[in-house]
């Protein structure tokens, strides 16, 4: 090759090599506007979540821990109480720093914050901040501790100090033990509560029992009719799927109140049992167990069939059919053929009826008696009630790590991906 064809050629590939560079500048420019609009497009959904799911879970979660009120509100009481060892007598200046606090309040909203706060740990607090607040003593009274036990000797007990002094901090534990029927002793060791205040860890058990017998029954009844929709021709597994689907077209509240009407003694269920003979008497079906059990069966076993049904219409007939062809009898066939390949679906449609089951409200409320409310209710009851937001948060703190260990605990047993609701 002459020298000037070297040139020409070295030349050709300088023009290959900038006009690939021009070319990936523009493919990397295209790749970078499509990645901002996608990202345009995904902001709207991310930050609705965020600002609507996140955040407020993770603020009513704070809730079990945050104690604003006492550092607020009696900022000079919380600062004495800081350098106050528990278990000694409280020093004068203690109690002086509560003196001004409290009279700094005067006559304000912030006082039955500050008793309503302390009524939770001791109930009788309320009364004892009032009825100190209306007679405080004068500024120049020689020792306010006398003046403060002359008014009420509760300021001498060492059950009502320690309680101010451990809830003086910005967080507490108060919520988070009272949620397991536990409780500080005034030398500060954790015990448990009297026998007649512990309710919730059997309410823990309660909830956790109704949710797996549940999930048993929905799966007991759901697994063949999901079967029997995907063996089903197009025109029949429509109709099937269908008949599913019309309960979610029902608003959750209407149809727990229709079966308030089917199960009572004159309901039409307890009328066909005594028509068909089966019973002399009607049974009580309503406001106990076995309402709960019958109403949330029926609401959520949809959520069941779905998952259920999704899994079994992939599955080849072919495969059914090679282990026919084996020489395999029908039990078998669906023992080590269909059931294996179905359990995706089962474990899908199990962990989402167990999530909406431990967190049901209106059904047992409606249907259930007082022994067989579940843990939502407790949670509805201390929001807008008892106005107790610290504990409520504490008991859904609990909730969701009840709800995560069996998730856990499932997704080890069957793996992870089989979790997934397709």
């Amino acid at each position: 090759m002459s020298i000037s064809g070297t040139a020409e050629a070295g030349a050709s590939v300088g023009k290959g090599a900038a006009l690939d560079a021009v070319l990936g500048r523009a493919v990397e420019r295209s790749q970078r506007r499509h990645r901002w609009i996608m990202a345009g497009l995904m902001a709207p959904s991310v930050l609705f979540v965020v600002a609507f799911l996140v955040l407020p879970i993770g603020l009513f979660l704070w809730r079990a821990v945050d104690n604003p009120e006492i550092p607020r509100y009696l900022p000079r009481t919380a600062a004495a109480a800081a350098l106050w060892s528990e278990g000694d007598r409280p020093p004068e200046a203690f109690y002086a720093a509560l003196v001004e606090d409290l009279r700094g309040l005067g006559d304000t909203p912030a006082v039955g914050l500050i008793g309503r706060r302390l009524n939770y740990a001791v109930p009788g607090y309320r009364g004892l901040v009032t009825k100190t607040v209306r007679r405080l003593p004068d500024a120049g009274v020689p020792s306010k501790r006398d003046a403060l036990l002359e008014i009420d000797a509760r300021w001498g007990d060492p059950r009502y100090l320690a309680v101010l002094q451990r809830q003086s901090g910005p967080v507490t534990d108060f919520y988070l033990l009272g949620a397991l029927d536990l409780e500080r002793a005034p030398d500060g060791s954790i015990s448990r509560v009297a026998p007649e205040q512990a309710i919730f860890i059997d309410l823990y058990g309660r909830t956790l029992v109704v949710s797996l017998g549940v999930t048993a029954v929905c799966l007991i009844v759901g697994y063949p009719v999901a079967a029997v929709m995907a063996s089903a021709g197009p025109a029949a597994a429509n109709w099937l799927l269908m008949l599913v689907l019309v309960p979610f077209w029902t608003s959750l509240l209407v149809r727990s109140t229709a079966w308030v009407i089917l199960l009572q003694n004159e309901g039409l269920v307890n009328k066909g049992l005594i028509a068909l003979g089966l019973v002399d008497k009607p049974l009580a079906l309503v406001f106990n167990r076995v309402g709960v059990f019958v109403a949330m069966v029926h609401v959520l076993l949809p959520y069941m069939i779905l998952p259920l049904y999704s899994v079994m219409k992939g599955i080849s007939p072919n495969h059914l059919r090679a282990a026919a062809s084996l020489g395999a009898p029908p039990f078998r066939v669906f023992r080590t053929v269909f059931l294996p390949l179905s359990l995706p679906g089962v474990a899908a449609g199990c962990t989402l009826v167990f999530v909406l089951a431990v967190g049901f409200y209106v059904t047992p409320a409606l249907v259930g008696g007082p022994g067989d409310q579940m843990i939502g209710y407790f949670i509805a009851y201390f929001t807008n009630s008892a106005v107790n937001w610290g504990l409520a948060s504490a008991l859904g703190a609990f909730l969701l790590l009840l709800v995560a260990a069996v998730y856990a605990v499932l997704g080890r047993a069957v793996g992870f991906e089989r979790l997934k609701v397709r």
